[in-house]
C-alpha cells in the first residue's frame, strides 16, 4: 500500500510544472489501473503494512477515489484554459487523494478518524477557491461546522474505547461488543452527518451549489461514501445495540428519502436536484446498513459505488450545460436536444442509471437493499415503494425538462460538445454498467 502513497507524494512537483495538468490526469489513470491489478478480491486483508491494508471494501473505494480524481481533472479543463491558479488546484486535488487513500486503507480507527477529518480541509479550499458565487464562503463554513460538531464526540468515543479494549484495530472489532448507548451515539453521529442522513443534510445542497464541478464530483463521488464506509466498519461493535436503535434510523432514512424525493420535484436548479437525489440514495444506504444483515451491508456497498459514478456523471453534465449557458436554471436549460443532440444520449443514459434502470449497478444495489429492508420488516415496503417510484419520477423530470421543451430565446449559439467531454461521460457510465457483470465482488467482502 505504501508504494502508491509514495508515488503520490513524488507526483507533487508535477503540479507546479507548465505541462503538468494533463500529465497528472494521465498519472491518476495509470495509478487506478496499477491499483486494480494489486487487488484484494476476497474478504481477507491484503497488502498489509504497519498501519495500512485493504480488504475488498477498502479496495473498491480507493479504486473509485483514483477514478473520480482522474475524472475531476478531466472535467476541470476550464481552470487550466483560463489559467485560474491551476497549479494550486492540482496540488489540492492530489492532497485530497492522498488523504482519501490513507482514510480508506487505515486499519486503525484513530488513524481513520484523523484522515477522515483531514479530507475536509482540501475540499473546503476547493469550494472556497474555485467556487462560483460569493456565498461559497458561507457554504464552506456550513460544511465545516456541521462536520466538526459531529466529530468531536467521536474522538472522545475512540479514546474511551481504546482505554477499555486496548486496541483500535478493525480486525478485532468482531470480538468486542459494546452496550453503551452514549458510546453508540458518539461513534455513529459523525458518520450520519457525513452521509448525510435526513435532518442533518442541510450542508450538502449549499456545498454542492457553490462548489466548482470538481468539488461537486468529489463530494458526491467519494466524501459521502466516507460516512457509509465508517458505519460499515464500526457497526461490528454495535450489533446488539442495533436491535434497539435501528428502527429509529431506518424510519428516518426511509421517510426522509421519500420527503427529499418530493423536494427534488420542485427544484429549478440542476445542481440542487442532483444533490437532493444523493440524499435520497444515501438514505437507502443508511437503511440497509442499519438492518445489520448481510444483504443490507452488501447492498449498501454496491449502492455507494454505483452512486459515486452516477452522481458524479450527472454533475459533469450539469457543468457542461453551465459552461455553455452560464446558468443552472431548468428554465434556461430546457430544449437542449436542439442545441446538443449527441449530449442528450448521455443525459438519458445517466438519468436512467440514476433511477436504477438495468443494466446499471444501481439496480443491483437497490434490489439488495429492498431485500434487506423487507426482511427486516414488511412494513418498510410502503416507503420503499414510494422511494423507488419518486426516484424514477425526478430522474425523468430532470431528463425531460432539460432536454425537451421550448428552447430559451436568449440563446444564440452553442458548441455541441468536445471529445474530452464525451470521453469523460463514457468513463463514468461504462464502469457503472460493466461492474454488474462482476457483481460477486460486492457480495464477498464480509
Amino acid at each position: 500500500m505504501l508504494k502508491l502513497l509514495l508515488m503520490m507524494f513524488f507526483m507533487i512537483p508535477l503540479c507546479f510544472i507548465k505541462s503538468g495538468f494533463w500529465l497528472l490526469q494521465f498519472m491518476f489513470m495509470v495509478m487506478s489501473f496499477v491499483f486494480m491489478f494489486m487487488g484484494s478480491f476476497n474478504y481477507i486483508w491484503m497488502n498489509i503494512t504497519y498501519f495500512m491494508g485493504a480488504d475488498l471494501l477498502s479496495f473498491g473505494l480507493i479504486l473509485l477515489s483514483f477514478w473520480i480524481c482522474m475524472l475531476m481533472i478531466m472535467a476541470s479543463s476550464g481552470v487550466f484554459m483560463k489559467n485560474n491558479f491551476y497549479n494550486l488546484f492540482l496540488f489540492f486535488v492530489l492532497v485530497l487523494m492522498i488523504l482519501l487513500y490513507c482514510t480508506f486503507s487505515s486499519m486503525n480507527l484513530f488513524l481513520f478518524y484523523l484522515f477522515f477529518e483531514s479530507s475536509l480541509i482540501p475540499t473546503l479550499i476547493l469550494i472556497m477557491g474555485w467556487g462560483y458565487q460569493p456565498e461559497r464562503l458561507q457554504a464552506g463554513i456550513y460544511l465545516l461546522f456541521y462536520t466538526l460538531f459531529a466529530s468531536l464526540p467521536m474522538m472522545v468515543g475512540i479514546f474511551y474505547y481504546y482505554n477499555y479494549y486496548m486496541s483500535l484495530n478493525f480486525f478485532f472489532f468482531n470480538n468486542f461488543y459494546n452496550f453503551n448507548i452514549y458510546m453508540y451515539i458518539s461513534m455513529v453521529f459523525a458518520f450520519l452527518v457525513k452521509m448525510p442522513m435526513f435532518l442533518v443534510h442541510l450542508w450538502l445542497p449549499s456545498a454542492h451549489v457553490e462548489a466548482p464541478v470538481s468539488g461537486s464530483m468529489i463530494l458526491a463521488g467519494i466524501l459521502l461514501k466516507l460516512g457509509g464506509y465508517g458505519l460499515l466498519r464500526v457497526m461490528n461493535l454495535f450489533i446488539y445495540m442495533g436491535k434497539y436503535t435501528s428502527p429509529l434510523f431506518i424510519s428516518i432514512s426511509l421517510v426522509g428519502g421519500f420527503m427529499v424525493s418530493l423536494m427534488c420535484l420542485r427544484q429549478t436548479d440542476l445542481k440542487i436536484l442532483i444533490a437532493y437525489s444523493s440524499v435520497a440514495h444515501m438514505g437507502m444506504v443508511l437503511g440497509g446498513i442499519m438492518t445489520l444483515n448481510y444483504w443490507g451491508f452488501c447492498g449498501a456497498y454496491m449502492m455507494m459505488m454505483a452512486h459515486g459514478l452516477c452522481s458524479s456523471g450527472l454533475f459533469c453534465l450539469a457543468n457542461i450545460s453551465y459552461e455553455r449557458l452560464n446558468s443552472r436554471s431548468m428554465f434556461m436549460n430546457s430544449g437542449l436536444i436542439n442545441l446538443m443532440p449527441s449530449m442528450t444520449l448521455w443525459w438519458f443514459l445517466l438519468s436512467s442509471s440514476n433511477m436504477a434502470a438495468p443494466p446499471s449497478m444501481n439496480l443491483l444495489g437497490e434490489v439488495s437493499l429492498l431485500n434487506s429492508l423487507m426482511s427486516w420488516t414488511w412494513f418498510s415496503m410502503f416507503f420503499l415503494m414510494l422511494l423507488f417510484f419518486f426516484s424514477a419520477v425526478y430522474s425523468l423530470y430532470l431528463y425531460s425538462f432539460s432536454q425537451h421543451g421550448k428552447i430559451y430565446s436568449g440563446m444564440y449559439s452553442c458548441s455541441s460538445g468536445f471529445i474530452r467531454e464525451y470521453l469523460l461521460l463514457f468513463l463514468h457510465w461504462f464502469p457503472l454498467n460493466l461492474l454488474i457483470l462482476k457483481s460477486n465482488l460486492f457480495m464477498l467482502w464480509i
